[in-house]
């Protein structure tokens, strides 16, 4: 376990990544960013790690946004807003990741916080954590997490939340299809390692081209979607470990991964 504003450690198949700021509230500052940045690079070049968790410190926050202390930035206008800009390339590099996601929400999880959690592919969150997006409460506006908000969010339910500002507690959200669990706090660590561990079981090489087409997919037409789907299925059906789960399903066998 390393410190720091993020925390990496390694645990089994997964990287356990936790935001180590409880005294600010798990808040997002310039650092926190580029931590975790820098700790999803990691993760990605680590061949022992086959899965990612993301998580906050302490048992009442996963992470409640931007930290509005350093928002006005002191290095000049361009600066500044090449900075807010990183968080931005963060949650795409979320989903640009080769190893599947799963954000642990140890609490409360709002703003850029939830844009967190959308950013991930599957998210657990304990059943006292709040969702939301109250930016507009000190004059500001969701930009940039907005965008995965819509795209998880019809357009009624997602200009609610961000024009109102209201929470949403976590069994809410887990109907809206913001979370895929939602869970006591003494049962948020079971939960989490047995979805992790089920991700880990998994062909890493299909996942990997699984995830990029999920992705990809999501904003093209419904024509042009299925035509890149059925060439993402041909290079599908060539990967070896395509064989090798067809193989053992004839034979009747668990299947033996060599993720390519």
């Amino acid at each position: 376990m390393e410190a720091g504003e993020v925390r990496y450690e390694v645990q089994g198949p997964q990287a356990l990544l936790t935001i180590d700021r409880p005294k600010a509230r798990n808040a997002l500052s310039p650092g926190v960013v580029r931590e975790l940045m820098a700790a999803l690079e990691r993760a990605e070049s680590d061949a022992a790690v086959r899965v990612v968790v993301l998580t906050g410190a302490g048992e009442k926050v996963f992470c409640a946004g931007g930290d509005l202390g350093t928002m006005a930035g002191d290095e000049g206008f361009l600066a500044t807003h090449e900075g807010r800009r990183a968080y931005g390339r963060l949650l795409v590099r979320f989903q640009e990741l080769r190893k599947p996601t799963v954000a642990r929400v140890n609490g409360h999880a709002l703003a850029g916080g939830l844009g967190l959690v959308l950013a991930c592919d599957l998210a657990v969150a304990v059943d006292t954590a709040d969702l939301g997006t109250p930016e507009i409460d000190v004059g500001l506006f969701p930009m940039m997490m907005m965008a995965l908000l819509q795209r998880h969010l019809g357009r009624k339910r997602a200009l609610e939340l961000v024009l109102t500002g209201d929470r949403l507690p976590a069994r809410e959200a887990l109907t809206l299809g913001l979370l895929n669990r939602v869970v006591p706090a003494a049962e948020l660590d079971g939960a989490v390692s047995t979805l992790a561990g089920k991700l880990a079981g998994k062909s890493q090489a299909v996942l990997a081209l699984g995830r990029r087409a999920f992705f990809t997919a999501e904003d093209l037409p419904l024509p042009a979607a299925l035509e890149y789907l059925s060439s993402q299925l041909s290079l599908n059906v060539l990967a070896d470990d395509a064989g090798e789960g067809i193989s053992a399903f004839l034979e009747k066998r668990p299947p033996k991964w060599h993720d390519r």
